[in-house]
């Protein structure tokens, strides 16, 4: 499907990032736009969009557009609105459903509130993304979704719970897709970051007894970059995958060889013995 005989190239491709106005969907469009794609970034935050789409212009590879477009994954018309927006811009083939996010609490003091709004974002929302996506990566004759995963889909995080399990949903949602809808030449792969300084982790990234344990549990030994995390993405949408889907990629540093992370200290310091319910001890 490339316009090149170069398998890298994203050429005459069209891709919506969610959640792109920063972070690892702000890296991915770097990467996307260096290898020729027009990249659609979506998010609910619009000045960011404009300050993202100002710096991807500068790296962008000749005949690359970057565009905008207001969208909340968790309302299904801004998203079905984001993806027209998107086939207007071109061929639309590529999808990376990033948009996401995560809270940390005890089980037992977590709130129905956040709960829903986790599982909302994080996986309804790349639900709808990939529902609306597709009946024009069908009739453009396939492409390649990718989504954000992490290591919390398949290793367990202490305190974590509703990010682990909107993440392990996430991961059956693209196999799901990706036995469906192979037949129509639509690929679907996940990609499962470790540590990547973010705004969203920021607090952990700056709390030496956290991520000095998650270094501890890194082979390599070092937290990640948007980069890394894009350099892969931008491989499973290319023709350099065509032989891939279904997959869920860890790039992490090796992390998930190990266990996950301990955050035990944030929570003893912001609420001591009321992280566990009251009662005896193991």
């Amino acid at each position: 499907m490339s316009s090149t005989s170069d398998p890298r190239s994203l050429a005459g491709r069209v891709a919506l990032i969610t959640g792109g106005g920063s972070g690892i969907g702000l890296g991915c469009a770097r990467e996307l736009v260096a290898a020729g794609a027009t990249v659609v970034l979506a998010a609910r935050n619009t000045d960011r969009l404009v300050s993202a789409a100002d710096e991807l212009r500068k790296v962008a590879a000749p005949g690359a557009e970057v565009l905008t477009v207001a969208c909340d994954v968790t309302n299904e018309d801004s998203v079905s609105a984001a993806c027209a927006r998107t086939a207007e811009a071109g061929t639309f083939t590529l999808v990376v459903a990033n948009a996401g996010f995560g809270s940390g609490g005890p089980i037992h003091l977590t709130q129905l509130d956040d709960w829903n709004g986790v599982i909302g974002t994080n996986l309804t929302g790349a639900f709808l993304t990939i529902k609306h996506a597709v009946p024009y990566l069908s009739a453009n004759g396939g492409g390649s979704i990718v989504a954000v995963s992490s290591i919390a889909g398949p290793v367990t995080h202490r305190f974590m719970t509703p990010y682990d399990v909107s993440k392990a949903g996430l991961e059956m949602l693209i196999r799901q897709t990706a036995d469906e809808l192979g037949c129509r030449n639509i690929r679907a792969n996940a990609v499962r970051p470790g540590l990547v300084p973010t705004d969203a982790t920021e607090a952990m990234i700056n709390y030496p007894p956290v991520v000095d344990d998650y270094i501890s549990q890194m082979p390599l030994g070092r937290v990640g970059t948007t980069e890394d995390v894009g350099r892969l993405v931008r491989f499973l949408l290319s023709d350099e995958s065509s032989w891939i889907t279904g997959t869920c990629i860890s790039v992490d540093g090796g992390h998930h060889l190990r266990r996950g992370p301990n955050i035990e200290p944030f929570m003893e310091m912001a609420l001591g013995d009321a992280r566990y319910p009251a009662g005896p001890a193991n």
